[in-house]
């Protein structure tokens, strides 16, 4: 091993500080993209209609909704939040399925009060249980919108707003600014609001059509890169041919800090587990991800179960390994050539992916309702599982060169850590792995090392 090193080091020696940053940015697996574009889901988006629904003496009583159209991508407890500006002085007379998080100055009404004087105010959705005469249609859901393909009867939330100081007329109302929308952290980017044609109702009966008097809509898309700056899931790889596994990435989402950072991580291992996961009474300030090579909050694994005459057998495990969250209404988003051919699913949800005509590669997977829909959070009853069964395709069917693994894995709309591609399991009579792999795996381990002394 000396000697095929040795000449190695010394081609390092002349590589510039540029050449290894190039080194260790091409190689490093955590990179995620900036823009908010998604391949496999090109038209997701939350739109927001602000119909005004009626004019009243001083403004306009309006009815905020959102309608989630992200195939994958949900909003997840806490739940949203929803900000703009105001245009003029605008005053929120009262609220309807939704709530201001602050009052603002109201000193200067005298008799009725108005619920939110703030010249930014920030919206939240009530919880469920409210009262009756505080809800309307498609409120008071905590916040939580599921998916357009999981759940399009859940992807939407709404409430009312009435609005003083505004105008009264189409010509006087100003339409807001600056909206913003955390679900529940960062990571939505919202457009300017736009004037678009009155929305058109109709009522239970199908007999007659009414109109909201304007119409505004704002569209806002997702970015992971916004949302946190490290991955949230990573994925291992195993075979039936090969005793190899293949875990997920060292550091694939963060590195454990003993020595600088202490109780960045939580042991499985330490006593009074409990205690330390679950405080009484207290608000949880330190992370609570299970101590692990990779630090990820979630992990992803598939394995290559058996192979028939005519078909052949993955299984996939989730596992949870973040104490302080149950991944309620989950998902999984799995890009593999042969979804063309499944056959059959045991115990999760499946609708196929097909973003682009003829292309049937992508496949969305999640729990039963009420059996497997939630991810417990870590501990022995944080995972789930289930079995796909493919009918092998003789044209394209392979189990070399990787073939039989995922391209990509998204969990809850971020898109997760794969190994390196040269670390996949290999059939026991391919050849040994070329030279090269051992060469650029050198030369990555010494360019990060470079990297982070350079930096550190």
């Amino acid at each position: 091993m000396e000697s095929l090193l040795s000449p190695l080091t010394g081609s390092i020696t002349k590589l510039t500080s540029f050449t290894l940053l190039f080194l260790f940015l091409f190689s490093c697996s955590t990179f995620t993209p900036t823009e908010a574009y998604d391949a496999l889901d090109p038209n997701g988006n939350i739109t927001i209609k602000w119909d005004l629904m009626s004019w009243t003496p001083d403004g306009y009583v309006a009815v905020v909704t959102m309608f989630n159209f992200q195939q994958y991508r949900h909003i997840q407890e806490p739940g949203w939040t929803l900000g703009w500006t105001w245009a003029k002085k605008e005053v929120i007379w009262s609220s309807v399925g939704g709530q201001t998080t602050e009052q603002g100055d109201c000193s200067k009404y005298k008799g009725s009060v108005p619920h939110c004087c703030k010249k930014d105010p920030t919206v939240v959705d009530l919880l469920p249980g409210t009262p009756y005469n505080q809800q309307i249609a498609n409120c008071c859901k905590g916040g939580v919108i599921n998916s357009w393909a999981q759940d399009p009867a859940n992807a939407v939330s709404s409430f009312q707003l009435s609005v003083g100081a505004a105008g009264t007329t189409n010509k006087t109302v100003r339409v807001p600014k600056n909206f913003t929308l955390k679900a529940p952290g960062p990571g939505y980017t919202c457009g300017p609001a736009k004037i678009g044609k009155p929305t058109k109702f109709v009522t239970s009966d199908n007999r007659r059509t009414t109109q909201a008097m304007m119409t505004w809509n704002v569209t806002c898309t997702y970015s992971q890169f916004l949302a946190q700056k490290t991955p949230t899931c990573c994925v291992s790889l195993s075979s039936f041919y090969n005793d190899t596994i293949v875990g997920c990435p060292t550091c694939a989402c963060g590195c454990q800090n003993n020595a600088t950072d202490p109780g960045s991580c939580v042991d499985p291992n330490m006593p009074h587990l409990a205690s330390v996961v679950n405080p009484r009474g207290k608000a949880i300030t330190k992370p609570m991800v299970q101590c692990s090579s990779h630090m990820c909050p979630v992990r992803i694994h598939w394995h290559v179960k058996l192979n028939y005459k005519e078909y052949w057998r993955v299984k996939i495990t989730i596992t949870n390994f973040n104490y302080a969250m149950n991944y309620s209404q989950w998902n999984l988003v799995v890009q593999h050539p042969n979804f063309d051919n499944l056959t059959t699913l045991f115990s999760f949800r499946y609708k196929s992916l097909t973003p682009y005509d003829g292309l049937n590669d992508t496949a969305m997977l999640w729990g039963v309702k009420f059996y497997n829909d939630l991810l417990s959070q870590a501990g022995p009853l944080g995972n789930v599982q289930s079995e796909l069964l493919f009918r092998k395709d003789a044209s394209t069917f392979t189990f070399e060169k990787g073939w039989a693994f995922p391209r990509r894995i998204y969990f809850n709309g971020d898109n997760c850590v794969m190994p390196p591609p040269d670390a996949y399991p290999w059939l026991p009579n391919a050849s040994a792995r070329p030279i090269i792999s051992i060469l650029v795996q050198a030369i990555t381990i010494l360019a990060s090392l470079v990297f982070l002394l350079a930096y550190a």
